[in-house]
């Protein structure tokens, strides 16, 4: 047996990509709320488009979603039928603080992630819970300008005294920011950050980046400071690259692009901004906004363990021919000709997957937890509304051989996996529903038509048997 025992098997969503239920319960309105689907959200999410609240020219997919706000015991329900032992999820922010800078907390928020939990805890599943998964209220987006703000952390604070005192004993697993690099590449919906014109954006995008490492710390810290069983995780888009060739130029622009993901996590983990991020953002004039205290309290409350997300690896040429690019959770790269790729455009590569684990657990030396994993395909239900989706178990089948392999020949500390979007979900980069990941077919289409009946594909029952034989039955 390669995984131990108490391997975390599940799945994962996202607040925003899933619940629904907008103005429910007091909520507030959320940046993640103003990102359309179609043409104009690639613009809205990057921060080059401002959108503040709803028009009638846009469809805005998170405001119901999949409805999960009403339908998340029958949800929980059948993943406890798969035999999860964890689920991954996230707080919306503004279910507990509508404004974001209240000083008392929305109870029935509260109650509603309460009820959640226990519901989860009814199955034996371990809530992993991610505090912010790219929630950010619009009132701190608009009167603070969001993480740009030194102000921000004090907020987020207060959510974190509001949660982990409520959920004590009910939540063990927390990470503080989701993809936390994703700040750099889809700066709205990373951290609500809008650019006035002719402002310095790198300088924006890492002074708030400071901002979110510090909070980070201080979440870290008050977790541990309510209940000393909290494990606590940071949480990175991963995704090793490659040279496309042996030339040494293409060499070191493979390694410099694995820096730039793994400066937050250097914070994060080893607790100090490492040299080569110090010089380079010297180079580039961008000064970090470092108070008395910060780099303390970085270093005194590093995270527990590393999680990630895993869809593909990336390659990077100095060669200004070598330009046909492709797609990749926003991670745009050169063209990797020996891989496959999905209908979206991002390459399938098991084996970097390996080769991402044994990078980082070898950089930090702390327990690993794959959080996101997983293909986005068009299913289509036949005559019986039954989903055989052969593709998604193939692709499924292959990373989990070679997490494996990580853990069994090259001897990697894994806690778990949850594959990314375990029901059907919004997509988080386009905003659609067809682009599906789920083992549970959710009856609603791009444009908010649909009954949301849920139905078990195929894989369904394949990743049932996975579970209950802790990843030794592969077989479809």
């Amino acid at each position: 047996m390669s995984f131990r025992k108490d391997f975390l098997w599940g799945g994962a969503t996202a607040a925003n990509q899933c619940e629904g239920g907008y103005n429910a319960g007091g909520r507030g309105l959320a940046n993640v709320d103003l990102a359309p689907v179609g043409a104009d959200r690639f613009s809205v999410i990057t921060g080059k488009k401002k959108m503040v609240d709803f028009d009638s020219q846009h469809f805005y997919p998170a405001q119901n979603a999949i409805d999960m706000y009403h339908h998340y015991k029958a949800d929980i329900a059948l993943f406890a039928e798969m035999g999860f032992k964890t689920y991954r999820l996230s707080i919306a922010w503004t279910r507990i603080f509508p404004l974001g800078d209240e000083t008392e907390p929305n109870e029935a928020g509260l109650a509603f992630y309460e009820d959640l939990f226990k519901e989860c805890r009814k199955y034996n599943i371990e809530p992993l819970v991610t505090i912010t998964h790219f929630d950010c209220p619009m009132h701190l987006v608009e009167k603070y300008g969001a993480w740009r703000s030194r102000e921000m952390v004090g907020f987020y604070e207060n959510l974190c005294h509001a949660i982990f005192n409520r959920y004590k004993g009910l939540v063990k697993y927390w990470l503080t920011f989701n993809e936390i690099n994703m700040i750099l590449h889809a700066p709205f919906m990373g951290a609500g950050l809008y650019f006035e014109d002719g402002e310095n954006q790198e300088q924006v995008k890492y002074q708030a980046a400071h901002h979110e490492l510090v909070a980070s710390a201080i979440a870290t810290k008050i977790a541990h400071e309510v209940d000393p069983e909290n494990q606590v995780g940071c949480m990175l888009a991963a995704g090793t690259n490659y040279a496309y060739t042996c030339k040494p130029e293409d060499v070191l622009a493979a390694r410099k692009a694995d820096r730039d993901n793994f400066f937050f996590i250097d914070v994060q983990s080893r607790g100090e901004y490492p040299a080569y991020a110090l010089k380079e953002l010297k180079r580039q004039g961008i000064e970090l906004p470092i108070e008395d205290g910060d780099l303390a309290l970085l270093k005194a409350h590093t995270v527990d363990f590393i999680s990630f997300s895993y869809y593909a690896s990336r390659v990077q040429s100095t060669d200004p021919k070598i330009n046909e690019k492709t797609a990749g959770n926003l991670f745009a790269s050169v063209k990797n000709p020996y891989l496959a790729a999905s209908e979206w455009g991002w390459q399938i590569d098991p084996l970097g997957l390996r080769l991402t684990m044994n990078d980082l657990y070898d950089r930090y030396q702390k327990p690993l937890f794959i959080v996101e994993n997983g293909l986005g395909a068009v299913d289509v239900p036949d005559e019986a509304g039954y989903v055989s989706d052969d593709y998604r178990i193939d692709y499924l089948a292959a990373h989990i051989q070679a997490m494996k392999d990580a853990v069994e020949l090259d001897g990697v500390d894994l806690l778990g996996y949850t594959t990314w979007g375990c029901i059907d979900l919004v997509s988080a980069g386009t905003g659609e529903m067809k682009k599906r990941y789920g083992f549970i077919y959710v009856d609603r289409d791009n444009a908010g038509n649909g009954t949301l009946k849920r139905s078990k594909k195929k894989s369904f029952d394949w990743y049932k048997k996975v579970i209950a034989s802790n990843g030794e039955d592969l077989t479809n």
